[in-house]
């Protein structure tokens, strides 16, 4: 039940705040918007509010806005095919846009509730490099190498990018400015060079708002380098994961707190703003692509190249969604 409920939930988050991007900008960009739907298939409710039908559909799979003029060529001067081609852009990448707010707004909701770790040591396990160093409970961390930290996220940064070598920290004990070398060990446990502290956790709203932001950019960063990696073949095929996998991860995730279910929401929000902004034909992607080549050739790309080419997307997308679901999402089912 705790899997159904928040996949629901997630789904319905996800896609509800991706629809509504483009229905705002829609709306800014004085475009006629005939419906605005959340869920696919049979209508449970819908209610007309002026020119726009509002919808909730069976289906809690997808949504979309119905915009006039959009699928087929209109006469009305507020169609989409009809506006400004800068107003189109924005209404196309308003979707994903809104899905990396969600993931930040998720992201930063974490920091505020966790707090994030501060740059003063809260404690120093025994027998580590930092412990051998003569690092203290207490102790603040001001620089390593001459670079200025502000946070752990700053110290796990620079020793990550240092990993085995030896780094002149500057420490700040009681009023006292104290040089010290440590040598970083790699921890098999977390795969990672450490040097053996923890930090102070500290709560500070704007300093979370920064985490948020760089949490968002740096999970892109990372979808977009697995990506790379998917297409260069150095990205196994069994390590994605399709409708079934992404279900049962947020039923898992969901079931050990509201925290993991922020986690799982962020993850998937920042996943989906990414791979929609993928060029390829169907997608969002696709879509702003065909409208730079209109804005470049000074007109629309021909619109049965157009169908074509949407289609040939369509039809990749989702052999590669039933490709996974059957030989990864259920493989893994009966191999537990």
């Amino acid at each position: 039940m705790i899997t159904l409920i928040s996949s629901l939930l997630v789904f319905l988050l996800v896609v509800m705040l991706h629809e509504f991007g483009h229905f705002a900008v829609a709306k800014l960009s004085g475009i006629k918007v005939n419906e605005f739907s959340i869920g696919m298939g049979p209508k449970i409710y819908q209610k007309q509010k002026g020119e726009t039908f509002y919808s909730l559909r069976a289906l809690p799979v997808g949504g979309y806005v119905a915009m006039e003029g959009e699928e087929d060529n209109s006469h009305d001067p507020r169609a989409f095919n009809n506006v400004f081609i800068v107003k189109r852009m924005a209404v196309v990448l308003a979707g994903a846009f809104m899905n990396f707010v969600l993931a930040f707004i998720a992201f930063t909701l974490i920091f505020s509730i966790v707090g994030y770790g501060s740059s003063e040591i809260e404690k120093v396990i025994s027998n580590s490099p930092a412990d051998k160093a003569g690092i203290q409970s207490g102790d603040l961390i001001i620089k390593i190498n001459e670079n200025k930290v502000k946070d752990i996220y700053d110290i796990n940064s620079i020793i990550s990018k240092n990993q085995k070598e030896e780094m002149d920290f500057q420490i700040n004990r009681e009023g006292n400015i104290l040089n010290l070398k440590i040598k970083p060990e790699y921890s098999v446990e977390n795969q990672m060079y450490l040097i053996g502290i923890t930090s102070k956790l500290d709560h500070s709203l704007l300093k979370s708002i920064s985490l948020g932001a760089n949490r968002t950019l740096e999970m892109s960063k990372l979808i977009l380098k697995s990506i790379k990696m998917m297409f260069s073949g150095s990205f196994k095929m069994e390590y994605l994961s399709g409708p079934v996998g992404v279900v049962q991860l947020i039923g898992s995730e969901s079931s050990k707190g509201f925290l993991n279910f922020l986690q799982i929401l962020g993850l998937i929000s920042v996943n989906l703003g990414v791979f929609n902004l993928l060029p390829i034909p169907a997608l969002d992607g696709g879509k702003f692509l065909f409208l730079l080549i209109e804005a470049l050739r000074g007109k629309p790309i021909d619109e049965k190249i157009e169908q074509g080419l949407s289609l040939i997307g369509i039809s990749l997308l989702f052999s590669l969604m039933i490709y996974v679901t059957i030989f990864n999402d259920i493989g893994r089912l009966f191999n537990k």
